[in-house]
């Protein structure tokens, strides 16, 4: 490549040590160069790391697939029927590898044992057997009802792949994406060329390059200087650069499915006190600090999903004070709450990533303005000490709240699971949800989930913050990078374009 790729290799900025300078592929528009973020020694499709990647290289497909609008569409199948315990999926027409053979009900129903076989999250797996029903069709049995095995199967490491074909899946792979590997060299490159035999039409690339770039600073000026087509993971500084060209480049900035959010400790603070908490944390301040990087947030699911219509009150410090006046506290000399003596004090607990320690201190400073002081305690790692324990008075966290296009996982740990250290436990909320985990339509789903978290918003128990931003910048005439999809594993497809 230029002058930046050359300093790249001088290792400065380069993340990791590369052996060999990178080929790059003549300017064309057939042609794309894309940075990212993360290398893997593998590109098995049902590892559970590596296989995230698979998609974002246009390599690997799934029976089904999320879409931008958190629906579940169709993909290599044509369409899947519960009844009980029993899912019957169809496959599509004249569906192909990348070699030219055929996918079948018997090697799609491999690659899921191979899955439940290689991957740990997938083990569960293990339990289900399966029957071949004609050249299309076959059947899974569940082990019990599984309401949401769709999204399951819509997720990274339940990719389809010719297994016979593939005998080394550490740089070999031959499956039904509309591209196939070129080349595969961990911690540098993996090109990728057009599936000439790609069973859902035209491929519009000829070959993209993924180059791995750790640096920010790296990829803004290998950017600018018109080295890179695009890439996901902007800063709020790059994206602010990027914002002020706008004949030159694409900023797309999505809410994904990165939770901010903190519980709210009932075995230590009053319904007043809890509630005074929530009207005073100011998550659109705490997002207008972090520079468009994260989008605040009602509810742990975007407003753009079915399942997200959550309300969550105004931000009120006069009736945040009220309350807390309510539970006999009077404001001191200093500006503080307090009674019988005792300044009203809280511990925040958090851990240093994802923002947390920014939140915290935003949230210390937010608390202070209407006469609550609080005291910073920051763990390394939270699930072996406030979130095990319950030692908090407010407990920060950060998940990916929304796996699979579904609400059911991020619920279940509320409702039933860690996140129910702080004392919430609501008989309603119980009840619901055991509907929800039984109920097959989706919208019925939704109607459940946004009732159950209503009533959770209400309790005060939890405080939903921000959603972290997936923002993608192109390169002027670059599109359909996925660049709309709140998910981190899609990227590449047919329709990837450069004009």
């Amino acid at each position: 490549m230029k002058k930046v790729i050359a300093t790249l290799l001088t290792g400065a900025l380069f993340a990791s040590s590369v052996c060999t300078v990178p080929t790059f592929a003549a300017e064309s528009d057939k042609t794309m160069t894309i940075a990212t973020n993360f290398s893997y020694d593998t590109i098995d499709p049902h590892d559970g790391s590596s296989s995230w990647y698979n998609g974002i290289y246009g390599l690997t497909e799934n029976l089904f697939k999320i879409a931008d609008d958190f629906s579940i569409q169709p993909c290599l199948a044509e369409k899947g029927e519960m009844d009980g315990n029993i899912w019957t999926i169809t496959l599509k027409d004249n569906l192909v590898f990348s070699n030219g053979n055929p996918v079948t009900p018997e090697m799609v129903i491999r690659n899921l044992q191979r899955a439940a076989e290689v991957n740990p999250k997938a083990s569960f797996m293990e339990n289900f057997t399966y029957e071949t029903v004609d050249q299309k069709t076959f059947k899974i049995i569940c082990d019990a009802e599984y309401p949401t095995l769709l999204n399951t199967l819509s997720t990274p490491g339940y990719a389809i792949a010719d297994l016979d074909a593939t005998t080394e899946f550490t740089s070999e792979l031959v499956a039904t994406g509309p591209f196939v590997i070129e080349k595969f060299e961990p911690g540098n490159l993996v090109s990728v060329s057009k599936n000439e035999q790609y069973w859902d039409g035209e491929v519009q690339m000829d070959q993209v390059d993924f180059y791995y770039m750790q640096d920010d600073d790296a990829k803004l000026m290998a950017m600018q200087n018109g080295e890179l087509d695009a890439y996901t993971g902007v800063t709020a500084a790059a994206k602010e650069m990027y914002e002020a060209e706008p004949d030159t480049y694409d900023v797309v900035t999505r809410p994904a499915t990165r939770l901010q959010f903190y519980l709210l400790n009932k075995n230590n603070l009053s319904d007043n006190i809890r509630k005074a908490i929530n009207l005073t944390v100011d998550a659109k301040a705490m997002e207008a600090y972090l520079g468009g990087t994260v989008s605040s947030t009602s509810g742990p699911f975007s407003s753009s999903s079915s399942y997200g219509e959550a309300e969550a009150p105004e931000v009120d410090t006069e009736q945040a004070k009220t309350l807390i006046e309510e539970d006999g506290y009077t404001l001191n000399k200093d500006g503080f709450y307090e009674k019988d003596g005792n300044v009203l004090t809280l511990n925040i607990s958090y851990y240093a990533a994802r923002s947390l320690d920014v939140i915290a201190t935003l949230m210390q400073e937010q608390l202070k303005n209407i006469g609550i002081q609080s005291e910073l305690v920051c763990e390394e790692n939270p699930d072996a000490t406030y979130i095990k324990t319950g030692n908090f008075d407010i407990a920060l966290y950060c998940c990916i709240a929304d796996m699979t296009g579904d609400p059911q996982y991020f619920i279940d740990g509320l409702v039933n699971g860690a996140y129910t250290i702080g004392g919430f436990d609501n008989e309603e909320c119980k009840t619901l949800y055991e509907e929800l985990s039984h109920e097959t339509d989706p919208a019925k789903r939704a109607e459940l989930a946004n009732q159950i978290i209503q009533l959770i918003i209400d309790d005060n128990s939890f405080g939903f913050i921000s959603l972290f931003n997936k923002i993608t910048v192109l390169k002027k005439g670059v599109s359909n990078y996925a660049e709309n999809s709140p998910f981190d594993f899609y990227g590449i497809s047919k329709d990837t374009i450069k004009k």
